[in-house]
């Protein structure tokens, strides 16, 4: 019964085995190495190695946010269409349905593209 799953909890058992191994490795190492003193150099701020210039609160512009929930809504409707490629190779008989399915769902994402193109959210300035 457990026969078919048995990969599976086998790699997860060992994703599991290998993330707690670096974890304790590293921890030992710092512990062995004595890499925990505090010292002003690891103290300071460190980004991208380069010395901070201006305080980390400042405001963002908000079409740096209305950027990222952009991406992240294409990405997402993207993905949606694995599966659906997935079905159309497999279901023969319903090959038309699907695809004035997917017609739908590609005129409703363009449509919502070139609204928010239109709207500018895409320039940068």
């Amino acid at each position: 019964m457990l026969k078919p799953y048995l990969p599976v909890l086998f790699i997860l058992g060992l994703s599991l085995l290998n993330a707690v191994g670096m974890l304790a490795t590293s921890h030992l190492a710092s512990w062995a190495l004595r890499l925990w003193r505090k010292t002003p150099t690891k103290l300071a701020p460190y980004e991208s190695g380069m010395p901070v210039l201006v305080d980390s609160r400042e405001r963002f512009s908000v079409k740096f946010y209305l950027v990222a929930v952009l991406f992240i809504i294409f990405d997402v409707e993207a993905v949606f269409l694995i599966p659906w490629a997935a079905a159309f190779h497999q279901l023969t008989s319903l090959r038309g349905l699907l695809m004035a399915e997917m017609v739908a769902f590609m005129v409703i994402l363009v449509a919502g593209y070139v609204y928010v193109w239109k709207r500018g959210a895409l320039e940068w300035d």
